[in-house]
């Protein structure tokens, strides 16, 4: 039995139906862990799909939990021989919030529905779809080889749309149990619908809030305008220190110091386009000096989520008596992180804006990851995915977004390889959430040729050091 069989076989897995049945099956569970009614469900993902997929396919499974999580763990793990490389797989069966009523006609959170060449539903692209390829794909090479050829664990969790909250404790309780040579798994879109990719890291994510309450209530704005301190205009020109019009940060301490050269010469490779859906690039946006892939893949960007003074739904002639804004930093691997809130601390005070009040950000944020470009792992990664796809795929050193990727790199030591079956214009979080299916397809062959060509025994030697 060959690799070409194993693919053929994916393929005619995916064409007869049978990945779209068990996919709709799992998309018609509302899994939505920011909805606190669906504990009950979040657990009945895990056994009523989960477990009875990996049990087919030999696994032993174990569920784990940990007190800050709300919902349980499912661990899995095949053995064939200590001798063979381990891969660590990782999945979120949980989904945002469906948003029912915000769906288009005749679309439904929970019901795949094929329309206009793509398949609608919550979770097909974050992450029920991805993490389906690429139990499927373990599916095709045991069913084509009869053993995998490598050791494999798979660790699927149910609150990664809440911050993961008891991940990373578990992952420091269970190191030996987890240990492994590498991760791979799929979560975040491709660079483009079209083009493979793979990455090695996210950006990190931290929100916080910034506050002015300047008095107790409002005050006439004819009597008291040019006399007492308007906090709405305190603050945005607070938030105007922090970043340049054109979306520069400007506090030093939130940068990175340079931009290395193998990040460079991977980015270099990648155009950004988020497709017919997608927003055009502001060219004059961000960091100058780089190229847009640069700018979201290699730097980090300061954001203001929402922002409040006064009553915006029924203004009023008063000047108001206090100011919100909820911001986020994204940021890439090299700065420190701990040093983020006593930085702007520190810059504000400079600028002359004492007022501002600075909300701490969770102890569980997100922290940015990004293996080498170089690494032996990537490299072989890359080349099987660009042997089954016929073409070179996009190699991004980390995902503009945020994942807990640092519990995999910093507490389980492993190197860490994304292979995305999803694009920008999914609509993830959004209502409307879809994939093309074509892209799941290839998704599902190039699973299948890295997990065949994973146990063939030509793969790299190196461990995380």
């Amino acid at each position: 039995m060959t690799r070409t069989q194993a693919i053929a076989q994916a393929q005619q897995q995916f064409d007869s139906g049978a990945f779209r049945q068990t996919l709709a099956r799992r998309v018609a569970i509302p899994t939505e862990s920011q909805n606190p009614q669906r504990g009950a469900v979040l657990a009945d993902y895990l056994e009523s799909e989960m477990r009875p997929a990996f049990e087919a396919m030999g696994f032993v499974c174990q569920t784990l939990t940990h007190p800050k999580a709300r919902a349980p763990f499912l661990f899995a793990q095949r053995l064939e021989d200590p001798a063979l490389p381990t891969v660590f797989g990782y999945g979120h069966g949980d989904v945002i919030r469906g948003l029912e009523a915000e769906w288009a006609s005749g679309l439904s959170p929970w019901t795949l529905t094929e329309a206009d060449g793509r398949w609608y539903g919550r979770g097909i692209a974050d992450n029920k779809g991805q993490h389906s390829v690429n139990l499927q794909a373990l599916a095709n090479v045991l069913g084509t080889r009869g053993r995998l050829g490598f050791n494999a664990k798979y660790l699927i969790e149910m609150g990664e749309e809440t911050g993961s909250p008891g991940l990373r404790e578990l992952c420091e309780a269970n190191k030996t149990l987890f240990d492994a040579d590498l991760l791979i798994a799929s979560d975040g879109p491709r660079l483009r619908a079209e083009r493979p990719t793979v990455f090695l890291g996210s950006r990190g994510s931290m929100n916080f809030d910034l506050r002015i309450d300047a008095r107790a209530g409002g005050h006439h704005s004819g009597n008291w305008g040019g006399l007492i301190s308007n906090p709405g205009i305190q603050l945005a020109h607070a938030i105007a220190s922090i970043v340049s019009a054109t979306g520069q940060i400007r506090i030093p301490e939130w940068v990175p110091t340079e931009l290395p050269d193998s990040v460079r010469r991977a980015l270099a490779d990648c155009e950004v386009d988020g497709g017919a859906d997608g927003p055009a690039i502001d060219p004059g946006w961000g960091e100058p000096g780089l190229s847009p892939a640069e700018r979201v893949f290699g730097w980090c960007s300061f954001e203001v989520l929402a922002y409040k003074t006064g009553n915006p739904e029924t203004p009023v002639n008063a000047i108001p008596p206090r100011a919100w804004a909820r911001c986020q930093l994204r940021f890439v691997a090299g700065p420190n992180p701990d040093d983020f809130v006593p930085a702007l601390r520190r810059h504000l005070d400079r600028q002359g804006f004492p007022m501002v009040e600075i909300s701490a950000p969770p102890e569980d944020m997100f922290r940015a990851t990004r293996i080498d470009p170089d690494d032996a792992w990537v490299r072989w990664a890359v080349a099987s995915i660009a042997q089954t796809s016929g073409q070179k795929p996009a190699l991004l050193p980390n995902l503009g977004g945020s994942l807990p990727n640092d519990i995999f790199t910093d507490v389980l030591g492993l190197r860490t390889v994304w292979v995305p079956h999803s694009y920008p214009g999914c609509s993830q979080h959004a209502p409307n959430e879809h994939l093309p299916p074509a892209l799941l397809r290839e998704g599902l062959c190039i699973m299948t040729g890295l997990y065949w060509d994973l146990g063939a025994g030509q793969t790299p030697k190196e461990k995380m050091t």
